[in-house]
Parts: structure tokens; C-alpha cells; sequence
């Protein structure tokens, strides 16, 4: 883009609308072939329609999660900026019910993404892997299964998207 913007944050969230005479800065995300932008697909952010949309464009989309302290532990509240979020009904929510944050791992992502947006499992992983570590400049050693590249790799169940085992620089890890 012309003054050096190449990725967008949470595409749809807390940005203006599309909009037919003010496209603002989701259109320029979907139009732009060397934008990246990330996206949340939890269910709760965005509707699964408008991600299938922004999917169909000329940007690079990324999967992110924009996960909170519950993700991956017992706790179901923590501040945040001094505002008291719970974890209700599987939304991290303020008191007044508006959303604030996310539980959604990565695995969860990429399976919402083959669930709720019919991808197919490649393309979701890829998601997940390839296009991030392209957005960060790192795709010459993360983000592919090849030789010379770090060796992060989680089986899935290809039916469930379950996790099944992790590697972490090809040693294994703890499973989820």
C-alpha cells in the first residue's frame, strides 16, 4: 500500500463498516493483494457470511485468536484495562455483555474454519501456518514442512480437527 501498510488486526472488528461510497479499511484490506489481515473465527466476532467474503478477496488472510488468560487455563475472569471480563457462555465479556477477547485457540480456529466457513483442512491450516509466517517475514524457516525449516507440526484427527500430538522444533510436546 502506499504508505507502507501491509497488515490489518482483526479484520471487521471495531473498524467502520463497508460502506457503498466509504469503503474505509475493510475494503482496502480485501482489495489489496499484499495486505495481510487477521481474523477471528470464533463464531462471536464476526458472522461467518462476512469472513467467507473477506475470504473470496485479493488479501492474504490470517488465522488469529485474539485469546485472553482463560484460554488454556481454569481461571473463567481477569481484568483487563481495569474492567472486570467473565467467560460467559463461551464469550469473554464485560458486565454490561460486550464481548472483550476471545477463548478460541488456534486449534479451534482451524477447525471453525473446515466447520463453519467450509474450508478445507489444508487451507485452513494454511491459515494458521504459511500466510502468519509470510506476514512476518519469517516463511524462509517457520510456517512449511520442508527441509532446512523448523519442524512446529501438530497431528490432527482430519475428521474432528482434534489435536493428537505436538512438535516443537521436532521434539515432541506436550498434548493438548
Amino acid at each position: 500500500m502506499s504508505e507502507g501498510l501491509t497488515g490489518f488486526t482483526h479484520l471487521f472488528n471495531a473498524m467502520r463498516p463497508l460502506a457503498s461510497r466509504e469503503p474505509g479499511p475493510i475494503a482496502a484490506a480485501l482489495e489489496e493483494p499484499g495486505a495481510y489481515f487477521g481474523i477471528i473465527v470464533d463464531g462471536e466476532h464476526v458472522a461467518a457470511p462476512m469472513l467467507r467474503l473477506a475470504l473470496r478477496g485479493a488479501g492474504r488472510p490470517m488465522l488469529v485468536t485474539d485469546a485472553m488468560p482463560p484460554v488454556g487455563g481454569k481461571r473463567s475472569a481477569f481484568a483487563l484495562y481495569g474492567a472486570r471480563i467473565e467467560v460467559r457462555d463461551g464469550r469473554c465479556t464485560t458486565a454490561d455483555g460486550t464481548l472483550a477477547g476471545s477463548v478460541l485457540d488456534m486449534a479451534s480456529a482451524v477447525r471453525n474454519c473446515v466447520q463453519l466457513l467450509n474450508l478445507p483442512l489444508a487451507g485452513a491450516l494454511c491459515l494458521a501456518s504459511a500466510s502468519p509466517a509470510a506476514f512476518l517475514g519469517v516463511d524462509n524457516w517457520l510456517g512449511h514442512l520442508a527441509p532446512g525449516y523448523r519442524a512446529d507440526m501438530v497431528a490432527l484427527d482430519p475428521d474432528t480437527v482434534r489435536i493428537l500430538a505436538t512438535w516443537v522444533a521436532g521434539m515432541p510436546s506436550a498434548t493438548a
